[in-house]
């Protein structure tokens, strides 16, 4: 309620003062734009949630270097509004008997018989840019590192802060209301007139922050990949999308984790992140070397001690018959000495029967996991199945 073009007088001791205006504004309506930007942002994730298969393996996306903003359609709202016949039938003025207060009314379509342009109308629908940031919270929601356990040695040190601590003095926003409260009514209560009234600055409470830091255990993620002749660009696209989204959800949600990237083909290397994802394909393909590779950096850089070990394999799973006996053995000895071994089998649609994954079916072991990837959409499947919370 405004009271607007009412001239008002204060009086003290007869003398007139300055006019001035009562007017009180109604905060509502600040509120609204608020809650309609929140309505907003939850309808952007609910339309990225329901593409969020296709979204994953977007080529612009996987392709760029983390600053791609994707456009996604958002069904808008109609207004209400009086509708009228689009058939132009007769009708009268009262129902059936058989409605009640609350119930739907529905007008009857009528759709166009036969083939050509249709008479409905269409839906209205919106693009929201949307970034890859945003899009990544929506991928991570339900993500973690299975059996992180911790270590006997963990001699990093990482850094949060606490809001524990309470003083007199302190930014505003910060003010913690119940203890000022409390204040307050301590001292009225002690000088004989308690209540919540008289609220003097030294009665004021801010909540302020300290930096705790503790040990954290270190975690280490190898991924290797087949860069084999019979990788084509899809099984290669499809591999290089799930190490995208993986090592950005690394980053993302731990602060202690280090990755390294192996390439093999019959023989196998540990390269730069830039060049695992550029690397290019030829060659045969011998699994084994890149197991025999991924315990050789264990043993050197990431001990079981210190920390937690992941190694993920994809490939589209030809490999030599004569081999697949020493990656079983290779596998095992890496169960050892990890906390889960993940191997990703790429079906393309030119595929043959695989050796690789017929293989792998002797390994009875709790934390090996192998998956078949048949579909683009199947990306987002294999990061909840490896990085599914697990006790």
């Amino acid at each position: 309620m405004v009271l607007s073009g009412v001239p008002l007088k204060e009086y003290v001791g007869g003398v007139g003062m300055a006019d001035f205006t009562v007017c009180r504004e109604d905060w509502s309506l600040h509120r609204k734009g608020d809650a309609d930007a929140k309505r907003h942002r939850e309808k952007v994730k609910e339309a990225v949630r329901s593409r969020i298969s296709d979204i994953v393996t977007e080529e612009s996306i996987v392709l760029s270097n983390g600053d791609k903003v994707l456009r996604v359609p958002i069904r808008s709202l109609e207004e209400f509004r009086f509708r009228f016949d689009p058939g132009k039938m007769q009708h009268v003025g009262q129902g059936n008997g058989k409605l009640g207060v609350g119930d739907l009314v529905t007008v009857k379509r009528f759709p166009g018989k036969g083939k050509g342009a249709g008479e409905e109308p269409g839906l209205d629908y919106h693009e929201a840019e949307v970034s890859i940031d945003e899009i990544a919270e929506v991928v991570f929601e339900e993500l973690s590192l299975p059996h992180l356990e911790p270590q006997r040695e963990a001699s990093v040190m990482t850094e949060s802060t606490d809001f524990t601590d309470i003083r007199k003095k302190g930014i505003s926003s910060n003010v913690d209301r119940k203890r000022t409260l409390l204040a307050v009514l301590r001292r009225n209560a002690l000088k004989g007139s308690p209540g919540f009234h008289g609220i003097r600055p030294e009665d004021l409470r801010f909540r302020t922050w300290n930096v705790r830091r503790a040990p954290e255990t270190g975690a280490a993620v190898l991924a290797m990949m087949d860069t084999s002749g019979s990788m084509g660009p899809f099984e290669k696209f499809v591999g290089r999308s799930f190490f995208f989204w993986m090592v950005r959800f690394l980053r993302a949600n731990y602060q202690n984790v280090e990755t390294a990237f192996l390439a093999h083909h019959t023989e196998a290397r540990e390269t730069t992140e830039e060049e695992f994802f550029r690397r290019g394909e030829s060659g045969g393909t011998r699994c084994s070397s890149v197991y025999r590779l991924a315990l050789d950096v264990i043993n050197k850089r990431f001990l079981p001690r210190d920390y937690n070990v992941y190694a993920f394999h994809f490939s589209d799973g030809d490999n030599l018959t004569s081999d697949n006996e020493l990656c079983i053995d290779l596998v095992q000895k890496l169960l050892q000495v990890t906390n889960m071994v993940g191997y990703g089998e790429i079906e393309g649609p030119y595929y043959y029967t695989s050796t690789l994954k017929n293989a792998y079916r002797v390994i009875d072991h709790p934390r090996f996991v192998a998956v078949t990837l048949r579909d683009k959409t199947d990306v987002y499947k294999v990061l909840k199945t490896f990085f599914a919370r697990r006790e």
